[in-house]
């Protein structure tokens, strides 16, 4: 198939935050559900981890049918696609990619024959070890058909399934090396398993009789499902026609939930670790407004990643909250700009003051994070533009001066602003009255968890997962697209 979508990365217009990998879904059902249906409401519930592509595998006990496309959940499904993907086990993705590059080939599910008939597997995470992964199958004659390292986890599953499904996801998991929530489904069974150390989210509810797997609890309530449990790390969940039976895989778990799932990535809606998002959020707005008070006339948020920290730091500092700024919801998070000289345009287009509510006020201005720093440095300068008196930008997470290796889309290192400028520096960059940041306590403590309980890396370069000394070419040469020389 041919490409007929541009790559951002080509462009050099990558987003100035960082972006999710993937969402995950699936459904076992023991009656006559429209699981297809199910499934895209499911995965709309999780479009905004990914919005470069969707997909859905649905088996009817005898095959596995995979449909995928770039695009949106609604853009990629309708009524007559929906109407041909019929069965009683189903599993979709939406997908963000952080290794491999926005091809239609590196859309998921990912589907293999293997042994005992057909697998397809979503997948949410990053491997740091796939260019080894990829050395050894291909010398082993496996072909890929995509750059994703996700094909990798999918061929090491259909290589080692002699036996059954589950002991080839046994022997695959010894193998990798990185983070990984993910969703299997064959003819008769649906599976979902996680890395030891739990990095990327994933959790179990129940709809009825019918069981459910989904990246975030949102992925539930959509369609009326009740959230269970969190899948553990290390953990594998298997559902069929005997019902649901669950084990350990992975003998030795150390928890290290990607932190960045709280502060941005999952939907404020969503339950982690048993905690409402807002809530944790809200806390966090409230812990920012102890640890950086600042004199103001209002407390304005960044619509939406600011909202709920916004609204904190208001209640605990007692300045009023308002809105302060319209945000167009149908610019994507990945839009690309026509031209290097209007680039600047791009915070426009997504944001525009309400100068009526600013003028002449002095602003607290809340947002997640600050990665390259260009970003709030032109919403500081829209801001004062329409008649803000002083603005004071307030950032609800530590500085990230570190690059993700666990599927995350991060900057390189030296990209990131806080690699290269304290926070003077950067207050004086972009132009802000004041700037700080909550501190990594003060954000753990909003978790309500222990910090041992979280990855930090992407704040204190303390990674939990060993890196090669190759990961950062290997991301890099997997970007490269599948049809290129």
């Amino acid at each position: 198939m041919s490409n007929r979508y541009l790559d951002a990365r080509n462009l050099n217009c990558r987003p100035d935050r960082l972006e999710e990998a993937c969402g995950v879904f699936g459904i076992y059902a023991s009656g006559e559900e429209d699981l297809a249906r199910l499934t895209y409401f499911g995965l709309y519930a999780l479009q905004h981890r990914g919005q470069e592509s969707a997909g859905m595998a649905v088996s009817d006990g005898s095959n596995v049918l995979v449909f995928k496309d770039m695009g949106l959940v609604p853009q990629v499904f309708n009524e007559k696609i929906l109407s041909t993907l019929t069965g009683k086990i189903a599993i979709g993705h939406t997908r963000y990619s952080t290794t491999g590059s926005t091809h239609w080939e590196n859309a998921q599910p990912i589907h293999k024959t293997y042994k005992h008939g057909t697998l397809a597997l979503a997948h949410n995470g990053n491997l740091v070890n796939s260019a080894e992964l990829r050395k050894m199958l291909t010398q082993n004659g496996n072909k890929f058909r995509s750059t994703s390292d996700s094909e990798i986890i999918a061929g090491l599953i259909a290589n080692f399934s002699d036996e059954n499904i589950e002991g080839g996801i046994k022997k695959t998991v010894k193998l990798l090396k990185g983070a990984y929530a993910v969703t299997v489904v064959t003819e008769e069974k649906l599976i979902g398993f996680r890395d030891s150390y739990g990095i990327r989210p994933l959790s179990l509810g129940k709809l009825g009789d019918n069981y459910v797997i989904s990246s975030e609890t949102c992925g539930f309530d959509i369609i009326g499902a009740e959230f269970l449990r969190d899948i553990e790390p290390g953990e594998m969940v298997i559902i069929d026609e005997k019902g649901l039976h669950s084990e350990k895989i992975v003998s030795k778990t150390q928890p290290s939930l990607c932190i960045f799932e709280f502060v941005y990535f999952a939907r404020p809606d969503s339950y982690l670790y048993g905690k409402p998002l807002h809530n944790a959020r809200n806390e966090m707005g409230r812990m920012l407004a102890k640890e950086h008070p600042a004199d103001a006339d209002l407390v304005i948020p960044v619509p939406d990643s600011g909202t709920s920290a916004a609204v904190g730091y208001a209640q605990s500092s007692g300045v009023p909250f308002g809105e302060g700024m319209i945000k167009n919801r149908y610019v994507g998070r990945t839009f690309i700009q026509p031209a290097q000289s209007i680039r600047q345009m791009g915070v426009k287009m997504k944001l525009n003051p309400l100068k009526e509510i600013i003028k002449g006020k002095r602003l607290v201005v809340v947002d997640d994070s600050i990665v390259r720093g260009t970003t709030s440095k032109q919403i500081v300068n829209m801001l004062k533009e329409a008649g803000a008196k002083e603005v004071h930008m307030r950032i609800s997470s530590p500085p990230v001066g570190y690059p993700c290796f666990y599927g995350i889309d991060t900057a390189e290192k030296e990209e990131l602003i806080a690699s290269r400028m304290g926070v003077d520096e950067t207050r004086d960059f972009i132009n802000a009255d004041s700037l700080g940041y909550l501190s990594l306590e003060g954000l753990v403590a909003s978790s309500g968890k222990a910090q041992g309980m979280f990855c930090t890396a992407c704040f204190d370069g303390v990674y939990p997962i060993k890196l090669s000394k190759t990961c950062k070419l290997n991301k890099e040469m997997l970007e490269t697209p599948v049809n290129s020389k």
